[in-house]
């Protein structure tokens, strides 16, 4: 049998959920609102991808320095897969962790100013366990015991899923609390109702829906007036930001008083994976207090070197992120010129006015009929009827290949009037 030959169809004999559980409903629902079948990819996603027989200009990922197929850097997965293999066969707690982790979690804390660093198979996975961590009780014995099961959360409304989705576990109004986006003032007045306890303030640098900077020096003038912890989420301006002659110098210089930093390999690196740097007592804790590092696996040994070599490639090559960011500027520039509502942050990640979500999904199938793949967030990752088109400019295209996605916007504005 070749492995594209489908296997013969076998009717499960179990019954289905019933209609009290909404399946059947949703999903004819969500079809008749634009939530179509994912598509297969078939070769990799670059500034071009292939899904299903055709090839696409790719405005729609977040691998956007495109190194993933870089030979010299490729030859580094290739070479650490050999030696390590494709696995980690087991837990850091049961197994070890392999060199290229070590290695990689190193650089991440040195990256970073902290002492220590501890990675993740992914940005979502350290989120969810540091909450976990920072939140519970653990007995070994009677002379290693901690109790955090009163700590308190308090998170910028504008927070990931995956932030949201790891305070689930905490009683709202009483454990957990947000502050409006981006507002230290309101920060302030939700630390005076929690204050005296163990308090966490989770806020992310560079938002990935918007493209907003957090307001960082702000923010931690507050968390550290109240005593409060703080742990920011620095999953997209990783490796991007922070040297004193590129945008938001102040924010990232005051950075360095987070106590805890977290940052995804999925936007500049690109590649999968995600890190938490901070107190090297409290990230040896989180290894066993964490979940989602001792009960899952870890990266791939290979993809960790990888990770590892692109991240000192970036760090010792700052030129490479410099050109990308000229560029991200004449797009920018570009999108003004045609009369786009661009976001007012001057960052890499730029969101575009549409509007209502009708819209935003013709103007998501026309741009796919023209062999453009782009992204449109809508409710809920942004408020009702403010859907926008999310751009994260790929390094990998040409020139013309920008031009060609500029001309199709800037007709696509006048016909369907955003």
């Amino acid at each position: 049998m070749s492995a594209t030959t489908a296997l013969p169809y076998r009717p499960a004999t179990a019954l289905p959920p019933g209609p009290e559980w909404g399946f059947d409903q949703f999903a004819k629902v969500a079809a008749g609102a634009g939530l179509s079948a994912t598509p297969v990819v078939d070769a990799a996603a670059g500034a071009t991808v292939d899904q299903e027989g055709r090839r696409y200009l790719n405005f729609a990922g977040i691998n956007f320095l495109a190194v993933d197929q870089d030979a010299a850097l490729f030859a580094e997965f290739i070479a650490a897969g050999r030696r390590y293999g494709l696995v980690t066969g087991g837990s850091r707690g049961t197994k070890g962790v392999a060199r290229p982790h070590l290695e990689l979690e190193q650089l991440l804390a040195e990256a970073t100013g902290n002492e220590a660093a501890l990675s993740f198979a992914t940005g979502l996975l350290a989120n969810i366990g540091f909450a976990h961590a920072m939140s519970s009780g653990f007995t070994l014995d009677k002379d290693c015991a901690m109790d955090n099961t009163d700590a308190v959360f308090v998170l910028d409304r504008g927070s990931h899923w995956s932030m949201f989705k790891a305070v689930a576990h905490l009683k709202w109004g009483k454990q957990a609390f947000a502050f409006r986006h981006n507002d230290p003032e309101h920060l302030e007045t939700v630390l005076r109702r929690v204050a005296g306890g163990k308090v966490v303030v989770t806020f992310e640098t560079l938002y990935s829906s918007d493209g907003s900077m957090a307001p960082v020096g702000d923010l931690l003038d507050v968390c550290e007036r109240y005593g409060a912890l703080s742990y920011v989420d620095d999953a997209n301006g990783f490796l991007v930001y922070g040297p004193a002659y590129r945008p938001f110098a102040a924010e990232y210089a005051a950075l360095e008083r987070a106590n805890f930093t977290m940052v995804s390999f999925s936007k500049a690196v690109g590649l999968e994976g995600g890190g938490i740097a901070g107190p090297a007592a409290a990230v040896r804790a989180f290894e066993w207090l964490a979940g989602t590092s001792l009960f899952t696996a870890a990266i791939q040994p290979p993809t960790a070197a990888m990770a590892h070599a692109v991240a000192r490639r970036l760090l010792e090559n700052p030129g490479i992120i410099d050109d990308y960011l000229v560029r991200v500027d004449r797009f920018r520039s570009a999108l003004l010129d045609i009369g786009c509502q661009v976001s007012s942050t001057p960052s890499y990640i730029m969101s575009v006015f549409i509007g209502a979500h009708e819209t935003a999904a013709a103007v998501r199938d026309r741009f796919r009929e023209e062999g453009i793949l782009v992204p449109i967030f809508g409710y809920p990752a942004v408020k009702r009827n403010e859907a926008i088109l999310r751009l994260i400019l790929n390094n990998a295209l040409t020139d013309g290949q920008i031009e060609q996605f500029l001309d199709t916007l800037a007709r696509l504005k006048r016909e369907l009037r955003f």
